[in-house]
């Protein structure tokens, strides 16, 4: 199978599903991935694009996570399981599958990811022994990394720290058996890469040096974005923000280390919140919300050449939605990164609103909806009456269509766009409603947890999928 950078060189129009794997019946890396890949492939689908797989924090969120390097343990089946629609034993159990394992090859991997698995299995551990508080609260030796501590700590908890080593490369080896399969079936995996890391993880620990923290560890101005259509009041997400002339001065090393990463798992990544790659939002630490703070550039151009010096042509996406100035997208445009388009936000009065469709060229990936957008169906129908009668004008659809067939209609436009990527979240296909949707940016509760089921897929709806594919005269 070509790669994604060549097969944008060649101009093919290709469509996509989003679903996260805890999405999945079964919420792990089981046989549910595998038959999920069939059914893509079955529907003429060329890209999974799943949100980041990292370990979640409490709130269950992707983009708040232990580690930007580490996969998540609960995608992990560790006890054999049954297929949900056959009632079959599928996965091997844990022990089972550790006695399995090379031992050779595992060293071998253990050395190439020391440079990022050592840190996390320590904090992890470490993590445990202080009852989960975070690295800042933890007393001095260990907070400010003592080498002699650390390493007596090493000693005495040397099983836990290589059972984790283990459970990553489990992870690790799993992904790699679904990437294979996926690309058997001719099928793109797109990862997706936060631009901030959490405050409480293995990174800040063992990289205090590359953040803007007090010498207690804790954050003096934290990330977010100010006020948008998302929320009234910005997002306020905590993270603390880079020491560029830090990271800059060792050549952005532990950002090419994270992109090359990525891209051991996947075959394109999106930059979230690409805005931060130009200019950064300044929230001082002790404000509740984003309303207050001011932009800082940063040296994104410098990053971004230096990933391309070293790496050559960057399968990234940028995800330019919000305040997009024209200096973020001539810095998109510069390393050619295709930006994002989603037609839920084309239904407004301004001609130039790069979401609508006539708008839409070949450096976009266009969605109906994200993962922080309501479902299609949810999403027209929390609308007014007034502004329905308006979307169907718009898409030039009966004036009596339900939300289900404005959701085919979006799919259809999507799809018949002049997009180099049409991206469909599950649940449009399925044309659910609120109750499916993944999350919404600015809450904590009651997000992140949606599951489809196996029955919920019709049998009509794979040939259904590849007629729509194949009626937009897209690659399938």
């Amino acid at each position: 199978m070509k790669s994604y950078v060549e097969a944008i060189q060649e101009k093919s129009r290709i469509a996509g599903v989003l679903l996260h794997p805890t999405s999945l019946p079964s919420g792990v890396l089981d046989n549910d991935a595998f038959r999920w890949l069939d059914f893509m492939a079955e529907a003429g689908l060329q890209v999974w694009q799943v949100l980041p797989l990292g370990v979640p924090q409490d709130n269950l969120s992707p983009y708040q996570c232990y580690s930007a390097f580490a996969l998540n343990p609960a995608l992990l089946a560790d006890l054999s399981t049954k297929d949900s629609a056959t009632g079959d034993i599928v996965t091997k159990n844990s022990a089972t599958e550790s006695a399995e394992i090379d031992g050779a090859d595992f060293q071998i991997w253990h050395q190439q990811e020391s440079y990022w698995l050592d840190d996390y299995a320590l904090f992890i551990t470490l993590k445990q022994s202080f009852e989960s508080t975070a690295w800042f609260d933890w007393q001095d030796e260990y907070k400010h990394r003592d080498p002699q501590a650390l390493q007596q700590f090493k000693q005495q908890h040397s099983e836990q720290i290589n059972a984790i080593y283990l459970q990553q490369y489990r992870l690790y080896k799993r992904w790699q058996q679904i990437r294979d399969y996926a690309t058997e079936r001719n099928i793109y995996l797109f990862g997706d890469m936060p631009i901030f890391v959490a405050h409480d993880s293995a990174d800040v620990w063992a990289h205090q040096d590359y953040f803007l923290l007090d010498e207690n560890g804790l954050a003096e101005v934290v990330a977010g974005v100010p006020p948008d259509y998302f929320s009234e009041t910005g997002q306020r997400w905590g993270n603390p923000h880079y020491n560029w002339e830090a990271m800059q001065e060792n050549d952005f090393d532990w950002w090419i280390s994270r992109l090359k990463n990525h891209l051991q798992c996947f075959d394109l990544v999106r930059i979230d919140h690409f805005r931060g790659m130009q200019a950064v939002w300044m929230i001082d630490a002790h404000c509740e919300t984003a309303v207050e703070g001011y932009w800082q550039e940063v040296p994104g151009d410098a990053l971004l050449q230096k990933l391309k010096d070293d790496m050559g042509e960057l399968p990234l996406v940028a995800e330019d939605l919000g305040i997009i100035t024209p200096e973020v997208n001539a810095l998109r445009e510069k390393y050619q990164l295709p930006g994002m388009s989603i037609l839920q936000f084309s239904f407004d009065a301004f001609e130039d609103n790069p979401h609508k469709p006539q708008n839409i060229d070949y450096e976009r990936v266009v969605y109906t909806g994200t993962h922080d957008n309501d479902t299609t169906v949810g999403w027209f129908q929390s609308l007014d009456e007034s502004t329905r009668r308006h979307v169907r004008k718009e898409i030039a659809i009966n004036e009596t269509a339900d939300a289900g067939q404005v959701c085919d209609r979006l799919i259809e436009a999507a799809l018949q766009s002049r997009a180099q990527l049409a991206i469909i979240p599950l649940q449009d296909f399925l044309h659910l409603g609120s109750e499916a949707r993944m999350n919404i940016p600015g809450t904590v509760d009651g997000n992140w947890d949606w599951q489809f089921q196996w029955q919920q897929i019709p049998a009509e709806l794979a040939p259904k999928v590849k007629q729509q594919i194949t009626d937009a005269k897209r690659d399938c």
